[in-house]
């Protein structure tokens, strides 16, 4: 990458512009760290007992990431997870996120992995997931809360950097968001309940602050796990009112027809 290349990036990223061929290797570079592999411990184990009870033949991943999956424990017989940019070395699939090779209700389960957080066209690409889903469906969205430590960490932290460039929507306003889509949201539950610190003596505890947050049903996560079902829309038969025949008379009566004459 030359220099202006290097500028160029640099100026989107401080701008907060998408640009899914640089922020595929960081977010990449960040899971591998203390802090990340923390985060994504946590949440594999947020997403697992979900996903354990969500049956179906195929379950696509929408991320940031091809090399980090959450659904490995999931039952269903095709596990697609693609990668958001192509990069040297890339095995998979790359699809944008925004724009899904799928065909419309084919997917089973679909897992949005803080995809909703690094992209700025977050309504496109809710659509494009929704899309996908097959009527009675579920869709899982892992998200960064904004109310919580790691919300305001993000404040004092430079924007360049992963995970705090993400946009940390609310819980409140992505189910607003699902409900306009005629999702019904089934479930939330909240993880991340370790503080958003790098230092690896006090990330061994993150699991036991995890377990800790869990039993008190902290709503104070670092972020949070939205299940909802896509709603099947009931076919409602349209009957034609006909309008009855009436009988032709075959024969006049008598009584109506005959008079007798009296002199």
């Amino acid at each position: 990458m030359n220099l202006l290349s290097k500028y160029e990036t640099r100026r989107r990223l401080l701008k907060g512009l998408p640009d899914f061929v640089a922020l595929n290797p960081l977010v990449s570079r960040w899971f591998q760290t203390p802090q990340g592999a923390a985060v994504f411990a946590a949440e594999k184990a947020l997403v697992e007992p979900i996903l354990e009870h969500l049956f179906g033949y195929h379950i696509l991943q929408v991320g940031c990431s091809e090399e980090y999956s959450l659904i490995d424990a999931s039952p269903a017989g095709q596990k697609i997870l693609f990668s958001p940019a192509y990069r040297p070395g890339t095995k998979g699939a790359v699809a944008n996120n925004e724009e899904l090779p799928l065909a419309t209700d084919s997917i089973d389960v679909v897992v949005v992995h803080h995809a909703l957080d690094f992209t700025q066209d977050s309504h496109k690409l809710l659509r494009e997931v929704t899309r996908v889903v097959r009527p009675g469906g579920h869709l899982l969205i892992l998200g960064f809360n904004p109310y919580s430590s790691w919300g305001l960490w993000k404040l004092f932290k430079r924007k360049i950097h992963v995970p705090w460039r993400g946009r940390f929507i609310s819980r409140r306003r992505v189910s607003d968001w699902l409900k306009l889509l005629d999702l019904h949201i089934e479930s939330v539950q909240f993880g991340l309940h370790f503080l958003p610190l790098k230092f690896s003596r006090l990330l061994r505890h993150a699991q036991g602050m995890e377990k800790m947050g869990n039993r008190f049903n902290s709503h104070l996560g670092g972020a949070y796990a939205i299940l909802c079902t896509k709603q099947v829309i009931p076919l409602t038969p349209i009957v034609p009112r006909w309008r009855p025949l009436r009988a032709r008379p075959s024969a006049i009566p008598a009584a109506e027809t005959i008079r007798v004459k009296i002199h």
